[in-house]
Order: C-alpha cells, then structure tokens, then sequence
C-alpha cells in the first residue's frame, strides 16, 4: 500500500473531531513553524519522546510529515486546553512506563535515543497477532482502577501510544497546510456529489477537513 492510499484509509472518521471551535483554534495556533517551542503540558522527556514517536507515525515522504505541520506541538496543546485531567493522569503516567521500558530495552534514556530505537521499539509493541491485539483493544475499553496491579503498567503505555497515534492523525488531516495542500480543498463548497467514482475525484485524494 502506498502512503497516500494509506493517508486516505487513515483519515476515514477523525471529520467529527473538528467542530467545536476550540479544536480549530488549537489547529490555527498551531500553524506556524518553531522548532524550539517550549511545551505548555509535556515534559522535556516527554516532548522528545512525543517528536519521535509522531515521526514514526507520519515521516515527511513525498508529502509534509507530522513534524512539518508541528503535530507534537498540537498534542501538547490537546492535553494543556482541553484534555480532562484524569487523561492528562493517565497520558503521564504511560508515558512514564514508556521512558522506563526504552531505558530496559535499550540501557539508555530515552531522551537520548535515537530514531531508529524509537522505531524498534514501536514495531515491537504494535506487530501483534490478532489475538493480542483484541487482548489490547479489551483491556483498553476499561477503568485503570478496575484492572489487576500486574496489568496497569501494560494499560497505561497503550493508553499513552494510542493516544499519540490518534492525537497525531487529527493534528495532522486537521492542519492548514495538509487541508490545503495534499487533500482536495475547496473554499467555497459548491454542489454534494455523492457516490462518484474515485478516479472522478480530483487526484485522488480525500476531501480536507479544514475551514467548514
């Protein structure tokens, strides 16, 4: 599967996310480019680990990656406006179990690793058998203080994983330069063409979340 097929199947679902006017301020807000923007909820560890982690998830290729649309910027100010403090908890505390199973893995800190070790690691965690993976998807759908001590630990770092996967996927379809630029845009919405085939769609792309 080419990334751009891949970027397509990705967005399917994330549209609702955009609405309230909050989000598409944090989106605005986001837009222009600092490399070294000092982070309102993430800890320095925590910033480092969250730039590697969604340039993994979405490296500049052929087109702009997450870190050209200041994506790890836009998390940190999903979890300082608006995330409820017990996911801001949670957010924490996996991404502490993170940084301690990366010193395990690697005998190093994770602020000091590299790239390619956060790759590693990341496959590892996310190539499962289908089984374990329904495992994962259970154990999430629950409460941390419902689950048995042995079991947080596992909760808390898919809880932090899924969130930077699912954070850096809205961020992303939701920036100005993504709508505008790689998905089709359109300013000024003309007529609903529903059920058209997809090589009648202009470049084959997906229609942009931005500006309704």
């Amino acid at each position: 599967m080419d990334r751009r097929t891949a970027l397509k199947q990705l967005s399917i679902g994330l549209g609702y996310a955009v609405a309230t006017p909050t989000i598409l301020n944090i989106v605005s807000s986001c837009s222009a480019t600092n490399k070294d923007w000092k982070p309102l909820f993430l800890s320095s560890e925590e910033k480092y680990m969250v730039t590697h982690l969604t340039d993994i998830i979405l490296p500049t290729t052929d087109t702009p990656g997450a870190l050209d649309v200041n994506v790890p910027q836009f998390i940190d100010m999903i979890y300082n406006e608006i995330e409820q403090k017990a996911n801001q908890n949670l957010f924490k505390k996996g991404a502490l179990v993170f940084s301690k199973l990366f010193k395990t893995t690697f005998d190093l800190e994770a602020k000091k690793g590299k790239k390619a070790q956060f790759e590693t690691l990341l496959t590892s965690l996310f190539k499962l058998s289908k089984k374990a993976t329904t495992t994962i998807l259970q154990q999430q759908s629950k409460y941390l203080e419902t689950l048995p001590d042995l079991e947080k630990d596992h909760y808390m770092l898919y809880k932090f994983l899924i969130a930077v996967r699912r954070y850096t996927l809205l961020g992303y379809f939701t920036s100005e330069k993504i709508g505008e630029d790689v998905l089709n845009y359109d300013p000024v919405p003309g007529q609903q063409l529903g059920c058209i085939p997809l090589e009648n769609v202009p470049n084959g792309h997906t229609w942009s979340f931005q500006r309704w």
